[in-house]
């Protein structure tokens, strides 16, 4: 179920409080644009410091402290090679985003690239089509930070702690966007301490032979139990579903491209350096698990970081947890403000979404776009009088499947972008063109796989109803 939100027009007002518009959360001066050709720009007040810990939070999600039990009993320690396969085709596709935009840095984000290399109903589609994606992942994480509040505050409603957690985040993206990066840096740096605390304490463990629950931790672990294809060839390719959701979000580096200080250097150190995170956050927290207790005694109502903190002794496990999944619950809803006020921006300058969502604020933030997207995710407030969970289950699910079509978009793009240029910059895509079609081929593969897993197939089919829609839907809107 989509959430639509519609903003009302404010011809009512009088030129002065059309001026200033005051919320109970944020009271924010709207710059008006005076003529159609008059340039808005984003601020560009993005370090190197924010840019880094936005990839490295765009790579980690809440699948990999709580749904990555489920992935291990399913596949085994083969998900290890999962994990290092999707990350080398996820680094692929940020190279080719990456080559995009340094080859024109006026341009905002990759959807401008969208627009000039493969037309106007492609950034159309798209463009909404990831406002969407955000958007429907927001609402699902923002149900979910309710539930992990109760965990210490079972009276609070589930309703009442996201509405004032949203209300908190929207308005920190409303006064300026180094805020933004300073929150998300926060956000970030808490799942990346909890990830390298595992990989040392399972390591340590594994290498001391520390005896845990009846056996013993050890590297053995790892091939004393079936060995690394224990559910064989189709547990192996199962496991490709949960792993490439864990990756979802990593491109919104592309987004950020507006409002960096030097793109030229911030952006290839942020993207160069996707192998070392996925190395350690997502192998080595991999490793350090199964080292510590065999795939098979992994329980899956349980996340294995509990285990495995339990396992030395630390009191609380469970509410530490509890606490950095929150944070990565706040981290994606941040990142759905950020990401979706700057689509509709983009959409916006180019004649794909109203006018009015390329008004910036004097503070460098797109104030309509913004809002309208905050809009959005407060229905969700309401929904969680009446939506049960299966429902925001399938949702985030779609979300993740548009995900993809979205990353095969921006490869084929690229394709398009270097059939068309001679001058190339000094940051290129490895191996062009074979590294360009093996990516499309594995992530069109993962779509296949996904349509033919039952639990999987509605999703598969709501998405490819939703992009027909789109399409129908701009050409009804270009023939007005």
């Amino acid at each position: 179920m989509q959430a639509i939100a519609n903003l009302g027009g404010t011809a009512f007002l009088t030129p002065y409080y059309r001026d200033v518009i005051a919320a109970s959360f944020f009271t924010i001066k709207i710059k008006e644009v005076e003529t159609m050709n008059e340039k808005q720009t984003l601020s560009r007040s993005l370090g190197s410091r924010h840019i880094q810990m936005i990839a490295i939070g765009g790579a980690i999600g809440t699948g990999l402290f709580l749904g990555s039990g489920e992935a291990i009993h399913k596949s085994g320690p083969s998900i290890i090679f999962s994990y290092l396969i999707t990350g080398l085709f996820c680094f692929l596709m940020m190279r080719a985003i990456g080559e995009l935009l340094l080859s024109d840095t006026i341009k905002h984000s990759f959807l401008e690239f969208i627009r000039e290399y493969l037309g106007d109903r492609f950034e159309f589609v798209t463009g909404w089509a990831y406002w969407f994606c955000w958007i429907t992942l927001a609402m699902a994480d923002l149900t979910a930070s309710g539930i992990y509040i109760k965990f210490w505050f079972p009276q609070v409603p589930q309703w009442l702690s996201a509405l004032v957690i949203l209300l908190i985040l929207i308005t920190m993206n409303f006064v300026n966007v180094k805020l933004f990066g300073e929150m998300e840096s926060g956000f970030s740096m808490i799942k990346v301490i909890a990830i390298i605390v595992l990989v040392i304490v399972g390591i340590s463990m594994a290498i001391f032979h520390t005896p845990v629950s009846g056996s013993v931790a050890g590297f053995g672990n790892l091939v004393s139990h079936g060995g690394m294809f224990p559910t064989g060839v189709s547990g192996f390719l199962m496991s490709f579903q949960m792993v490439v959701f864990a990756f979802v979000g990593i491109e919104m580096v592309g987004i950020t491209a507006g409002e960096t200080e030097n793109p030229e250097l911030n952006l290839p150190k942020a993207i160069n350096a996707v192998p070392i995170r996925i190395g350690l956050f997502y192998v080595g927290a991999m490793v350090a698990i199964m080292s510590v207790y065999p795939w098979n005694k992994i329980t899956t109502d349980v996340s294995p970081f509990v285990q495995v903190f339990s396992a030395i002794g630390i009191k609380g496990a469970a509410g530490i947890l509890n606490f950095v999944v929150l944070t990565a619950a706040l981290s994606a809803t941040n990142s759905c403000l950020f990401s979706t006020s700057r689509t509709l921006y983009s959409l916006s300058i180019k004649g794909n979404a109203p006018k009015k969502m390329s008004m910036v604020g004097r503070n460098g933030v797109p104030i309509w776009s913004l809002m309208f997207s905050s809009v959005a995710l407060l229905v969700i407030v309401l929904m969680n009088y009446f939506m049960p969970a299966n429902v925001f289950s399938v949702i985030s699910t779609v979300s993740t499947i548009n995900f993809i079509v979205v990353w095969i978009v921006l490869l084929w793009t690229h394709v398009v972008y270097r059939r068309r240029t001679e001058n190339l910059g000094k940051y290129q895509m490895p191996g062009y063109p074979f590294t360009n079609y093996l990516s499309l081929i594995f992530f069109i593969g993962i779509l296949v796989l996904l349509l033919i897993i039952s639990s999987t197939r509605l999703a598969m089919v709501f998405t490819i109803v939703f992009w027909l829609g789109l399409v129908l839907v701009y050409s009804l809107l270009k023939k007005k």
